[in-house]
């Protein structure tokens, strides 16, 4: 898998202790830095001797020549020493910094053979298609392959390709003994964008979860992935923005028939009320496109990444503020219903999104004596 091939390179480099002097990870795709991480302590710093052997740096905080005279010093206690360096962009920031990179030369041209130095560049994001790359990241990158790449080995940490992620999913549950469902491992990937950390932690979550029965199902996935509940429930709220009332009670329908169902129905009457609370946030503010969505969405009330342009065209279905307003009340209202312990928690949930696909009645006098809490 291409976007896995440099971290597994530099992994063998490590265990062969076929080594150059530095190196540079470039990219934010945590999931690789940590896995490249992980293999240089285990295969170089004994846990029980990193408190000699392991020194964590940022180039923000302290002078890169006092980092390379400590790696040119041999530890009395430790017969290895590993350096990560982080803040690689101050190497790069106003002024000249020719010294600094003749110094990093110098270094590796007479380096201590008992020192590993690991520049961490992850100010720079690589998409797994290198073709979509920001302009600002591919003129970053460029600049350390022709300053630091001349001398230090180059670990690409690009994010991966979805494919990539449904097999690596399917060969990491099988590596622990697992077998989980490609539509299972499909909906793992759409929800969560291909994030590599997430879909970690959320396997291995899952598998504890499935226990004994060591099969992952997409209801698993459903009960289990928060990002997957969110993701069907956005797929409700475009059939209600939409008015189709059919594909609503489809969705509403698919949504109770998997994971906790009926059992969830606070939660799912939670996220649809700040799905139309956000919606009402980007009707006030215009917002067009996701860059401004980000500047309207404060932290903590922002929706995923994969659902930001969906709700921009949900929210400009609405012609006004009152209808959003409207809908609110709605789920309000049903919110109350569910409290009271009703005969059916489905009916509440239908009777809901058949009221929020109508279309809304004139305002009849007196109307607003009735106040729901929302």
């Amino acid at each position: 898998m291409r976007a896995f091939a440099p971290s597994e390179r530099f992994v063998a480099e490590v265990n062969s202790r076929k080594l150059r002097p530095a190196y540079v990870f470039v990219g934010d795709e945590s999931f690789f830095r940590r896995r490249c991480r992980e293999a240089v302590l285990q295969a170089l710093v004994p846990a029980d001797l990193r408190d000699f052997a392991l020194y964590e740096f940022d180039l923000g905080e302290t002078e890169l020549g006092e980092i390379l005279d400590r790696a040119r010093t041999p530890s009395l206690m430790a017969p290895f020493q590993v350096f990560f360096i982080r803040g690689v962009k101050n190497l790069y920031g106003r002024g000249s910094h020719e010294a600094e990179f003749e110094a990093i030369e110098v270094y590796v041209k007479n380096p201590n053979p008992d020192a590993l130095l690991i520049f961490v560049a992850d100010h720079i994001s690589i998409p797994a298609d290198v073709r979509r790359m920001e302009l600002t990241d591919k003129e970053r990158y460029e600049k350390i392959r022709e300053t630091l790449g001349d001398y230090c080995g180059i670990v690409e940490l690009a994010r991966v390709e979805e494919n990539e992620a449904v097999r690596w999913l399917t060969e990491q549950a099988a590596q622990d003994g697992a077998k989980i469902d490609s539509d299972a491992a499909r909906e793992m990937v759409d929800a969560l964008g291909g994030d590599m950390t997430m879909l970690a932690g959320e396997l291995e979550k899952l598998l504890l979860f499935v226990g004994e029965k060591k099969r992952i199902t997409l209801g698993d996935v459903e009960t289990m992935v928060l990002a997957a509940k969110q993701r069907s429930l956005y797929e409700l709220t475009d059939a209600i923005s939409a008015k189709d009332r059919v594909k609503a009670l489809q969705v509403l329908d698919a949504i109770l028939s998997t994971g906790e169902g009926e059992d969830a129905a606070i939660g799912h009457l939670y996220m649809l009320a700040k799905s139309f609370r956000q919606m009402l946030v980007i009707l006030e503010r215009n917002v067009r496109d996701t860059r401004m969505l980000w500047a309207a969405l404060w932290q903590g009330f922002r929706v995923p990444p994969f659902a930001a342009e969906d709700i921009i065209k949900q929210a400009r279905r609405y012609k006004s503020k009152r209808e959003l307003t409207r809908a609110i009340r709605l789920v309000a209202r049903a919110d109350l219903a569910l409290r009271s312990n009703p005969a059916g928690k489905r009916l509440v949930l239908e009777k809901l999104v058949l009221d929020l696909t109508a279309e809304a009645q004139p305002v009849a006098p007196g109307w607003q004596q009735e106040q729901l809490p929302v």
